[in-house]
Formats: C-alpha cells, structure tokens, sequence
C-alpha cells in the first residue's frame, strides 16, 4: 500500500445501523520505500465522511458545572477507569499486573509509582479504558498471582477505586457550554486509499472493506487532537491491524460532497502531509523487566509499508516513483478550526497508471548531443529524455506535491524538452516556489513572463549549489538546489559538484526529528533508513550512493550521497580523503571521515610551515588537548583574506578554529612563532590525509553570556537563591518593552547582549544612523523581532542575559604561569584564603560595542553547555598576566595542575569548545567546586577486521535509534525539578553519567542505555509535555517560565520608507531596472533558505534571529549555522552588486544602493495600497520582500546621515 502517494486520499464507508455513514476520503502522503509520490500538498490529501442522520438523544449538550452527587455505579459511564494497588512487592514489573488484571477488562495503562527520592511504594496504578463490566475492586484483599520460576506466589493487595481525573468531555473552544465527549468512534463499510487528482475527483488506489471480525473505526479523540482510523489487512493469509493518526494541526479544511442519496453525507477532508500508519502486535511481548509504565500503544509499530512482498523492499532503493454521529462531529471540527465548505460534482474514478514516467524515463539516442569533451565521450549510448537539472527539478515538484504526475501529460514533457533547459528550470523553480498545487499544468506554458526569474548568479568561491532530499517514514522530498558554504570534498571534486546530494531522515514534514525509541515500536522506520543506505536514491538517470557524513550531518541523521562516474566512484572518494585503515574502531572511523565534511573556508592566498610539538600529560589527562600555535603575521593574512579585518592595521582575532589536511582544533596566536609558521600537537593529528591545505571553520569573538535551564538548575541546588533569577528575568523583560521606544535603552542594550553571530551590533549601528528614530519599517521589524526572540528564548529555555560574563573560545596558558587545580590542597581557614586557592584564569575582553578592553578580575563561574553535574560548574579566579594581553575574546586555562579545570567542565577540552565565564558576584553559587564528575570515555570495542561501507551504514542506523542524548537532558531537568535534592539526586546523577556516555557515543560507538525506569512518571509545567501528567512546579523553573507571556513577532510594513535616501538620488530608470533584476534573484534566494529550513520570514534569515525553523531540536548549533549562511547570501549578492556598479566606491556605490532601497518601497508601498483596498492583513507571506537594499547597512546610513564624501 502506498502510503505516501502525492495527494493520498483516505475514504472510509460506515454502514452501522444507528451510527453515521461514512465515508473518510483522506489523501495520505507516499509511504513506502520506493515511492514515486511524497504526500499530497496542502488540499490534496482529503478524508471523506459519509453519515446517516444523527441520533438526537446523543447529540452533544451542555454539561451541568459544579458539584454533582455521583451515584455507586457512576463508574460505568466514565470514558477509563483507575484503580490504585496497593501492597506490591517492590520488584513487581508491569507484565505481571497486565497478566493479572487483563482478564478483567481492556488495561490501557500501568504506572509503578516512586516517592520523589525515587524509591518503589509497592503501590500501583492500572488503567482500563473502557471500564472493566463488573466492580471487582470490591473484593478486598484481591489476590495478585506472580510468576516466580516453576511456581506461582499469592499476593494479597488492596485496591482503590480512584476518582476520575477528568470529566471525559471537552468544552467547545468557542462556547464552553457546549461540551464533546473526548472519544467518538464511528463504525465503516471500507476504508480507500487515494488521491486528489483534480479538485472534483478522486483516484482510488487501495481500498479496504469491513468484514467478519475486520471491522474499520474511525475515531475522534478531542483529548490528543488528533483522528485515528483503525482497519485489518490479510496478509500472507493473516489479519493484521493497523491504524493511521492524523493531528488536528494537519486537518485544514473539511468539504461536504452530496452524492444524491437522502440519508448520506459525504466529507472531504484535506490532508497536508502523510498520517503516521501502525501495526499492532501483541500486547503481552510489549513489556520490559524494569520498566515502571506501560500503555497499550506500546503495542503499535510504526510503519513505512503495508506490502504482501516485504521481501522485494530489501533491494529497492529510494525514488519517487513506486512499484508495484452519535456526536455531531463536524460541529465540533468546526469549534477546533476545521473549517467546513460544500463541494459540488465530485467523483471517483479507479486507479490507472502514470505513464508519465515511462515517457520522461525513455532515452535518446546519444549521437544526437555527443560533443567533444572527455565528459562526452564517456558517457553511455543514449541520454534521457529531460536535461538532470530539469528532471531533478520536476521531481522536486512532484515530491512537493505542487505537481501530480497524473496531471502530467506528454505534451507536457515535449514542451519541457524542447525549451533551453535553464528557462525549464526556471519554470519549474517557479512552480516550487509559488508552492501551491498547480492541477493544470499546461497552464504553465501560457505565462508570458515569469516574475522573479531564478537563474541563478555566481556565487563566492566559498559555497557550492547543493542538492538536498528529505526521507521520511512514507516519502521523500526533493528540495530546490540552494547555495551552502563548502567543504573540503566537494571543493576537490568541484566539477561533480551537482552530483552531491545531502540526504537528511526524518519523521514526517512537520513532526522533526526521528527520535530514539527505548521499544522496538520504530524498528520498520530504522529498517527504511538502512535500506536507503544500502541501495540508494535514484532521480532520473542518476542512482546516488551513500559517501559519508559529517560530524554535525551525523547528529541531525544526515548523511552525503554521490551519483557515482565511471572515473569517480564513493570508494575512490573515501580513499582520497585519508589513510583510515590502522582505525579500528568504526565510530572513530567515521569521525575521522566525517572531519572532511567539515563547512571551512579554504586559505588559498597564504602560504604556511609546519612545526609539530608534543602535548603537555599528567595523571592520565591531556591537558593541551586540541591546541596549536599560530603567528600574529599570519592570523593577520587570515583575517583579511575572510574578511574579518578591512585594514593591515587591524587586530586579527586570537584563536582559529581550523581543519588542516587530518589535524583539528584550533590555533592560537603566540607571539613566539615566526612569521607564517603554525604549530601542531600531537593530540591534533588524527589521520594521514592528502589534502593539506589551512581550512578555517570559525574564529573567536565576544558574545554575552546567557544562563539556561540547565545552568540554573544546577546553581540553585549549589545555593544561589530563586529571587536573583526572577530579578534578572524581571529587569530584561522590562528592558526589552521600554527598547522599542526608548532609541537610547535600544543601543545600550543591543551593544551588551551580543549574539554569537554579532547581529546586534549591526542593529546597533542601523540606531546610530538614525533609522530607529525614523521609524524605518525595516529597522522597526528587526527591533520586534529582536524582542520576540529574546522572549521566546526567556520562556522556553530560560535563557536570562548577564551582562557581567561572556560566551567564550578556550585556549591553553603557554607561559605555565596560571595556576591549575590540585585536589589535595588543603581546606582554608578564611575567604582570602579560599580564594586565593582557586585556579586561575586568562579573560580579557575587546569591548567590541562598548569600549576599551579590560582584564576581568576575581573569583569567577566557569562552566560548559550542558551542565548536569553539580560539578560541573567550577568557581575560578580571574588574574593579570602581561605575558598574555594579546589574547582577547577567549578564556585562557592553565596547564598545571593534576586535572583540566575544562575536563571538569562536563568533560570539555580546547578543540573549539565554547565556555561560560560569569563575574556577577549574585551568581557565584554557595557551595563552591562540588567533587567533578569522572568523565572516562566508555571503552572501545575493536572491530577485528577491515571497516567497510556496510559498518558505517549500520553504525549510522544504530547511532540513530540508540541516541538518547536529548530524552536524557530532559528526564534531566524533569527530576531536577521534582526531587528534593534537585540535582544531587540519585536519579539526577546516573542521569549525568549517562548524557556523559551519550555525548560520546558519536566517538565511542558505546550507546547510552536509559532504562524505562529512568523516564519521569510526571513532568513539570514549564515543559509543556502534551497527553502526560503535569504537576504545577513551584521551584525556580516554574516561576521563571509563568513570568514570561510569549510575543508574537509581526513586521512593519505600512510606515514610510526613509525620506533621507529616497530623496538623496536621481536615479535613471536603467538603474532601477537592474537593481530591479537583482531584487528578484535576492529574493529567491531567500525564499529557497526560508523553505530549506521552514523559517517563515527573511527578517529571520537577514537578522538569524529564527522564531522557528526545522531543527529545533539544537538552536544554538542553528544559530551558527544559520549565520553561516546569512554571510554567504549576503557576501554573494554584495559581489553582484559591485560587478553591477563596477566598484567597491561610495561614490558609484551610493546610487546603485539608493536604488535598490526605491525598488524596494515602491513594491512595498504598491503591495500595502493593493492590501489596504481589499481589506487584507499584510502578513510576511503576501508581501513583497524588503531586506535586499540592507546588504549595504552602512552605505544606507552614509546616504541618510548625508556623508557623501
């Protein structure tokens, strides 16, 4: 079955005598393995209900509010029933009490509670949904039979009939009168899979029909918000169950068909993405030995296929193309913004094949285009039909959903063929970037002009147009080529460049991140994945294999494919990149692979000479771990060849994160070395490569230091008072109110809370020039949503800016002059004392935004993101050394001692590692340098023989299912919260050692195991943990969250654009014209970022303040990355800028500029007249965009402030 079919639409017939019809016509997305076809977008998948009059007496009613005298058998109209047992032995597990109460009625839950030191009651909770026939709790004692060996011991317990926790009936969030029950379930006659091929018409594809004992359910659960539907397949001869879930978010619209039968109702109702299909197994195998829950869907796998041949799925690779009312429901759709419309002439027709793709995939003969170069005369004897950019492009489309391979006929593809193949491109790019489903595509054809052409300028030498694919559990997406920073293999392999593709595994579109399962219930979605790896994607003519992947891809479950060449094959790329063989660990192998894949800027004007020094070791530690040297000279070539220095005057930064041939970590200027000379420790070499050339990832520079949740947890148990962190929190939300009015709050602020990627220091600069006082609509949006993503920050993660710290790059004293910890110092008698026992640190601040540099001074906090162990936060000194004033911007540790204060840290060591350095004397905790945690790496196991693509692949897939780093941090902060001795609890602690395992285990290969005991049975409100039980937090945690209102960010659009540059020119129309041109292709490249990362506006991608975007499971890692790629975009269209103009000049630069900033208003002021006559709202979605003009910030301020000189 074809889950992921585009436009899938889902039909289910009811013929219950007293429940309603109906008929379910949802279009699910592809969902097999080999698909052609990722879901239907946006109205393309549908469910259609058909329904017979609804019984009066079970309509929905107002419930009656306040006190109500329950009757003794109440119970029997309750939706679940729980029942406490009490005087369990303490080793009972949760299959023993399902085999005991299952006899009495459906268990859906069982819960094995723990006290909050986290020790067993011998009590339990057991869950029957719907409640059991008859009231045996009565019978105290009831005797519990438990399974010990070959015999069979009686256990007497008491049971307890609990209240129910709800009313079982959800108020309408229109009129809370009005009240649902939070389950309705409606019996079908079939249930068909399809899709949306016209607006008036479905294709069916599969269809299932109810039977003997195969009944088909359609349910609407109001308490999870989401449909389930429910059906059996026979296959192989048996019957197995499956159920699909749709969320309510997915549900956009339902339509209502009359078929012209009196007592049926048809609904149609739309689908944006694919519903998540399972199967059930047996309830009994789903239980492990120490676990403390258990619920019934712990008994249903997920699925990618539903296929009589499972077998046949083994070989496939990935493509697009595949192979073989008791309730009035729609009332209460309609109270949860599922809007209701009528639809007239719809049909059904039966399912045919696409012929399209026989068509597209025929070839040509090759002698008809052969040309002369060594490429041409390579290749096979015919070529396809469509150019590759063109296929992939149709693909992209087609995947999307905004094409349909059945509206596609062959007159559509001849047109494609016979146009220059960039214009079909263009075309297509077009169709992807309207995004909206186009049901007649000749239609396309008959444009005159396409606004906004895409073909694409040069780009710095730097980045790389990047094919990108997304493979879900049903589908897989092709995304329109965007422009990315490089690395250092697909620079070496630059002319195949276009036969890369970044392959990315997630759940579906909108769900994120595939996460680690401590069941087996993903096993099929993992089983996908490794068969993506093992046999490929094919596009067209292309079939691309599994290369490798990148540290960073590897955490996010990416990985790199290559279209092999004859003369270019995986393997030969592999072995290009170094000597792995004496690697006998397969996880480090594929960390040293994954080092080449690293986004550097290569240096290429500047030539260097190595000099290699040992590592200073004690004790069994490392404590130079990832440092090298480099000159001031040659830091200065550097920084001006990035362009992080304008002028040979300039200071370069201090420390350089860098790749070099198989050596990492950073370099740090020293003032010893000669003049191009770099210095490398042995801890930085990791492997024999062939390219050797100097690749730099990033450089220090100062960003303000900000506490997270963490953090906070952590010094609250060690001391510091709750009120010092609603204080701070008070005063910045404050602050960033009074900033948008307040031009001098706005720059004091903006120049203290830097971010990583120094934004608001260019917001800054935009006030000094005047444009907050002018009430620029552009300066105005950045400014709203500065503070919308600050207060987002503040509520979901706690995430309170001190001013007095920094977020800083760690290096290593070379002088021996700091002093290190020593664990046998002995305890002082006074507070000087005390002190002046601590370590020492090197800080040193620029002052970038606020002055002068300066030294820091005095006890200090130290610490790394995340800290889970007490001891993780170390309370150091901050001194004076001469000998080290020419680092600035980065924290200097000593190398005496017996430990690394930076392995202390969460285990940290100096290879690019960021550290957090506090001052404010009201952070300092009470309990200074808590015992630190032993962070040894878990041991490696050798493999004992070669290590082959097969290993990796099936490393990749274990590290996928096995990484439980993010289920641990918050199970983390969860018993933090809840335990009385917050994260000194015994829980707490096995936590922090496991989050240690499961850092590593990217390097290790040794999987973190976290036990179902470990998982919290309640979770506090700040978390926002949806269908779990909540408990109101009272510690630091809950009152910092219930402070904070979230804000919503809107921009500015209908205020006037600054009279001070459009007055400053006479621009000819010959100038609007081309910066006109550059606008359009500004803009798509724009737009392409904001659909790659699902960020929904471009103030977001120019400022890299992102509300929202598709990794949100790592912000920080995005935020980085997303600055990137900001730089990138605006370096590129800067450089068109001046090829445009001719020169770098302000005098010949300034008008150019101008008129961009004309073109710009005059779309906007033209789209806001447009919007104000018709009444609509001007959302970043329908409105031109205005960030282009804002590549030149500081010639827009030049122009504006009238310094034309």
């Amino acid at each position: 079955m074809d889950f992921g079919k585009r436009d899938p639409t889902l039909i289910v017939g009811s013929r219950h005598p007293l429940q309603p019809q109906v008929k379910l016509t949802s279009t699910p997305a592809p969902t097999s393995a080999s698909h052609r076809h990722p879901t239907p977008h946006h109205q393309d998948r549908v469910a259609r209900i058909m329904h017979r009059a609804t019984p009066t007496a079970l309509r929905p009613r107002p419930r009656p509010s306040g006190a109500v005298a329950r009757r003794d058998d109440d119970w029997k109209t309750w939706a679940e029933l729980r029942l406490k047992v009490v005087g369990l032995p303490p080793n009972i597990t949760t299959q023993e009490l399902w085999a005991c109460f299952k006899r009495h009625g459906t268990v859906t839950q069982i819960e094995i509670l723990e006290d909050n030191q986290g020790d067993r009651e011998g009590t339990a909770r057991v869950t029957f949904g719907p409640p059991p026939q008859w009231p045996f709790w009565g019978m105290n004692p009831f005797l519990v039979n438990l399974p010990r060996g070959s015999r069979v011991d009686r256990t007497a317990v008491r049971l307890h009939l609990e209240p129910p926790r709800r009313t079982f009936y959800h108020p309408s969030p229109v009129d809370p009168l009005i009240k649902y029950p939070e389950s309705m379930i409606l019996l079908a006659d079939s249930l068909d899979f399809g899709f949306m091929s016209n607006p008036q018409t479905m294709m069916t594809m599969y269809t299932v029909h109810s039977g003997e004992g195969a009944a088909v359910r359609f349910k609407l659960s109001l308490l999870h918000r989401e449909t389930v539907v429910e059906f059996q397949i026979s296959i192989n001869k048996q019957w197995e169950c499956f159920r699909l879930t749709v969320p309510f978010t997915n549900l956009d619209k339902i339509y209502r068909v009359d078929d012209g039968r009196s007592d049926r109702v048809e609904l149609l109702v739309s689908l944006p993405i694919p519903p998540r299909f399972f199967r059930k197994l047996d309830e009994e195998d789903t239980h492990e030995e120490k676990a403390r829950y258990w619920c019934k869907n712990d008994a249903w796998y997920r699925q990618t296929d539903i296929t009589h041949d499972p077998e046949g799925l083994k070989t496939s690779p990935i493509a697009l193309k595949k192979r073989h009312p008791v309730i009035d429901i729609g009332q209460a759709l309609r109270d949860y913004n599922v809007s209701i419309q009528d639809l007239t002439g719809f049909r059904v027709t039966s399912q045919r094949e696409p012929a399209v793709w026989e068509y597209i995939d025929r070839a040509i003969p090759a002698a008809a285009t052969l040309g002369d170069t060594l490429e041409d005369l390579l290749k096979e004897e015919s070529v396809p039909l469509l150019a590759f950019a063109v296929r992939y492009q149709l693909e992209v489309c087609i995947s999307q959903g905004y094409l349909n391979e059945h509206n596609l006929s062959r007159d559509f593809i001849d047109k494609l063929v016979d146009m220059d193949a960039t214009k079909a491109q263009d075309l297509l790019e077009y169709v992807a970037n309207q995004g909206d489903r186009l049901f007649e595509p000749m239609e396309l054809f008959g444009l005159k002009a396409i606004k906004g052409s895409t073909s694409r300028p040069p780009i710095p030498q730097y980045c790389a147009y990047i094919r990108t694919a997304t493979v879900t559990p049903t589908t897989i997406y092709f995304n329109t080529p965007t422009v990315e920073i490089s690395n250092r293999v697909i620079r070496y392999y630059k002319e195949h460049a276009d036969r890369f593709l970044r392959v990315r595994f997630t759940d579906e579109k909108v769900e994120g991140k595939i996460f680690s399962t401590d069941k087996n219930t993903m096993d099929e979605v993992f089983t996908r994945v490794k068969r993506t790896l093992t046999n490929g994607i094919t596009i067209g003519d292309r079939h691309y294999e599994f290369l490798a992947f990148g540290n960073s891809q590897f955490r996010e479950n990416g990985a790199y494919f290559f279209a092999p060449l004859r003369h270019v094959l995986p393997r030969h790329m592999r072995n290009w990149m170094g000597n792995f063989g004496e690697i006998p660990y397969v996880a480090q192998y594929a960390a040293r692979l994954g080092q080449c894949f690293s986004t550097t800027r290569a240096i290429i004007g500047t030539k260097t000479t190595i000099q290699e020094i040992e590592d200073e070791e004690r004790n069994g530690y490392v404590f130079t771990d990832g440092v090298g040297k480099i000159s001031p000279f040659l830091a200065q070539l550097i920084s001006y060849e990035l362009g992080i220095i304008r002028r040979p005057t300039d200071v370069p930064p201090s420390i350089f994160q860098f790749r070099m041939g198989g050596c990492k970590g950073i370099l740090a200027v020293c003032l010893d070395s000669k003049a191009q000379e770099i210095t490398i420790r042995r801890s930085q070499y990791k492997f024999a490569a062939r390219s050797e050339g100097l690749e730099i990832i990033r450089c220090s520079q100062f960003a303000v230091s900000n506490l997270n949740r963490q953090i906070i947890v952590v010094l609250s148990t060690l001391g510091v008072p709750d009120a010092v962190f609603v204080e701070k929190q008070t005063a910045q939300l404050a602050n960033l109110g009074l900033a948008m009015t307040n031009e001098k709050l706005a720059l004091t602020m903006l120049q203290k809370d830097i971010d990583p990627n120094q934004m608001t220091l260019a917001l800054a600069g935009m006030i000094l020039d005047g444009f907050q006082r002018t009430e620029e609509p552009f300066m105005r949006s950045l400014l709203r949503l500065w503070r919308a993503w600050s207060i987002k920050y503040l509520k979901e993660k706690a995430r309170i800016t001190i001013h007095d710290g920094a977020f800083l790059l760690g290096c290593v004293d070379e002088t021996f002059t700091l002093q290190g910890h020593y664990g046998n110092t002995p305890l002082a008698n006074n507070l000087d004392e005390k002190i002046n026992n601590l370590p020492e640190v090197f800080v040193q601040l620029s002052g970038s935004g606020t002055g002068n540099p300066r030294i820091v001074t005095g006890p200090m906090m130290l610490a790394r993101n995340p800290s889970l162990h007490p001891g993780d936060i170390r309370v150091v000194k901050g001194v004076d050394v001469p000998e080290l004033r020419h680092l600035k911007d980065v924290v200097v540790v000593p190398q005496t001692g017996d430990r690394p204060i930076v392995n202390m840290c969460s285990g940290g060591d100096l290879d690019g590692d960021d550290y957090l350095v506090i001052w404010d004397p009201e952070l300092l905790p009470h309990e200074w340098n808590h015992p630190p945690m032993d962070f040894t790496p878990a041991q490696k196991v050798p493999l004992g023989r070669d290590i082959t693509p097969d290993d990796l692949t099936t490393f990749f897939v274990r590290y996928m299912k096995n990484d439980n780093l993010s289920r641990i941090a918050v199970a983390h902060l969860a018993y933090a919260d809840y335990m009385e001795d917050g994260v000194k609890s015994s829980k707490c602690l096995k936590l922090a050692e496991l989050h240690s395992t499961a850092v590593d285990y990217i390097k290790s290969g040794v999987p973190a195991k976290m036990t179902r005991d470990l998982n919290p049975a309640k979770w506090p409100h700040f978390m926002e943990k949806e269908n779990r039980p909540l408990y109101q937090s009272k510690k630091v945690l809950g009152q910092l969250y219930d402070q904070v209102e979230r804000v919503d960010f809107v921009p500015v659009f209908d205020t006037p654009f600054d009279d001070r540059i459009l007055r400053a020119y006479q621009v000819d129309r010959k100038t609007l014209d081309e910066a006109a041109v550059l606008k359009r292709q500004y803009d798509t490249a724009t737009r392409r970022i904001m659909a790659q990362y699902a960020i929904k506006t471009e103030f977001e991608v120019w400022s890299t303040f992102v509300m929202h975007h598709s990794k949100a499971n790592n912000d920080y890692k995005f935020h980085e990355e997303i600055g990137r790629i900001s730089i990138a975009l605006k370096d590129r269209f800067r450089e068109e800028c001046y090829k445009k103009v001719g020169s770098k000049e302000f005098e010949k630069l300034g008008p150019f500029v101008a008129a961009m900033y004309t073109v710009t208003a005059d779309e906007i002021g033209q789209a806001v007249h447009e919007m104000k006559e018709k009444g609509a709202d001007m959302t970043a979605d329908k409105m031109p965009m205005m960030s282009f003009p804002w590549l030149f910030k500081e010639v827009l301020g030049r122009i504006a402030n009238d310094v034309l000189a």
